[in-house]
């Protein structure tokens, strides 16, 4: 059974503009965060996308950290930091969430997807309790490529009725893989699952029961074929020759 409006995970998010001193310092200078007031989630598949550089890794991160995700990615379980870097941000956000809680939530992230691997080793060798690797297919994520890794993650550990954040899953996957992910989306999303995914690629965008949100200065909601990313990548196919004279040129 799927989600609706009613019953979603997370409804929206708002941004404490009152709160916040100036907005011509990071992350607040962000083009993503510069126009944001509210911002309404679809109650199965939100995309997000844009730009390099308009803030969408920066907002998910927030929203993860805020929902109690690691900011580096993972489930609520997981408090590793490699590094301290995640932004402010989530300070300055209020969730407006369902009055369904999801038995599931992971924060899928590319950049620091190897630290949740090297995580889930040193954990694991440690003992105490069963193995966490089972739930990721049984087979270490570091003798896996990294696309192998980031699919079996994917595949094995997401197990429906959860919230699910995916920053760039697209980084790691090969066209072939970002079209089974469409269909594994499809499943959770079948099992009561919500996704909020940032996103470049047009094959997992084109995931039909979505909402698509545009990010130049603040969002617009937009079809798949309006996006920056179908049409550009269109027009490429469709006239390789000439738009590769055309950016070949001196």
């Amino acid at each position: 059974m799927k989600l609706s409006e009613n019953n979603q995970y997370l409804r929206s998010i708002r941004l404490l503009r009152d709160e916040i001193n100036s907005f011509s310092r990071y992350p607040f200078d962000l083009p993503i965060v510069n126009g944001l007031s509210t911002l309404t989630f679809h109650p199965r598949v939100t995309f997000v996308v844009g730009e390099n550089g308009t803030g969408k890794s920066t907002l998910l991160e927030a929203i993860a950290t805020s929902f109690g995700f690691n900011p580096e990615g993972g489930t609520k379980n997981f408090n590793f930091s490699s590094r301290d870097t995640h932004s402010e941000l989530y300070e300055y956000i209020r969730l407006s969430k369902g009055i369904k809680r999801p038995k599931d939530g992971f924060f899928l992230r590319a950049e620091s997807f190897y630290n949740l691997a090297t995580n889930i080793e040193e954990l694991d060798k440690s003992g105490g309790g069963p193995r966490i690797i089972d739930s990721y297919g049984g087979t270490s994520l570091h003798a896996q490529s990294h696309g192998e890794s980031f699919f079996a993650t994917f595949i094995n550990r997401f197990s429906g009725r959860g919230l699910y954040i995916l920053d760039e899953p697209e980084a790691a996957l090969s066209p072939f893989r970002q079209m089974s992910m469409i269909s594994r989306i499809h499943q959770l999303v079948q099992e009561e699952s919500q996704f909020i995914i940032a996103t470049h690629s047009p094959i997992i965008m084109a995931y039909p029961d979505a909402m698509i949100l545009q990010v130049n200065n603040g969002f617009k909601r937009v079809n798949y074929e309006e996006t920056e990313h179908y049409q550009i990548m269109k027009q490429f196919m469709n006239n390789r020759e000439k738009m590769l004279n055309i950016l070949m040129e001196s």
